[in-house]
């Protein structure tokens, strides 16, 4: 464990409800929230401002090293910051999320986020969510787990979203997106979208978020007696 605490990992699929629930149980446990996704986002959105291709990972690398990312605390909402521009809703919309996962698919991306995650989270007290925090980013944290629901649930959750920022995309077109996104997550080259041998599953189709926030609550309470 470290100094301030343990390293808590949650990976899963997109729509699972992984930023939700990392940021209320960050609160519960008075640790900081490192959400991996929205820093991935928020180099998509700063490549297709450049208009640099998915395909060019040097300009891409980069670009990624001059990126300044940042996350801030308003009230109840977090904040993400692009070189100390608040991007949080552009970082969102179904362009970005699709381009998201090409362009996180490139190794001078990742590693580039690599190292910025693990300076965030190396002294413990923290809480990051992605889809290889788990495997790649922390192996060695000392509580995993892998969050994850179906995609016609997923689907159904992102179009409730998208309802309420008032787009109009239809529900078979938004289910089709997260079932694309799955395959490119699950197919891509570096560091695929994997569940880790030693995380805990939950399903949250059909659950509330209390109850999963709950069950995580009570496994790292465990882990926190166990670590004396």
């Amino acid at each position: 464990m470290g100094k301030n605490g343990l390293i808590i990992a949650i990976d899963g699929p997109s729509g699972a409800g992984k930023s939700t629930i990392t940021r209320l149980l960050a609160e519960r446990l008075g640790y900081i929230h490192i959400d991996t996704g929205a820093m991935f986002r928020t180099v998509a959105l700063a490549a297709r401002r450049a208009g640099i291709s998915v395909d060019d990972e040097r300009s891409l690398t980069e670009l990624c090293r001059g990126c300044a990312i940042t996350f801030e605390r308003t009230g109840d909402a977090c904040r993400v910051l692009l070189n100390g521009e608040d991007v949080s809703g552009e970082i969102r919309t179904p362009e970005i999320s699709l381009l998201t996962s090409s362009v996180s698919a490139r190794k001078g991306v990742r590693d580039c986020m690599l190292e910025q995650q693990r300076q965030m989270g190396r002294l413990g007290g923290v809480i990051l969510e992605g889809r290889d925090i788990g495997t790649v980013v922390f192996p060695h944290a000392e509580v995993k787990f892998f969050l994850s629901a179906t995609a016609g649930e997923r689907g159904r959750r992102r179009f409730l979203e998208l309802q309420a920022k008032g787009e109009t995309q239809s529900l078979e077109d938004t289910i089709a997106d997260v079932v694309r996104r799955d395959r490119q997550d699950e197919e891509r080259e570096h560091a695929p979208l994997r569940r880790a041998a030693d995380a805990i599953d939950i399903d949250s189709t059909g659950m509330s978020i209390e109850e999963v926030l709950d069950l995580m609550v009570k496994t790292v309470n465990d882990k926190l007696t166990e670590t004396g």
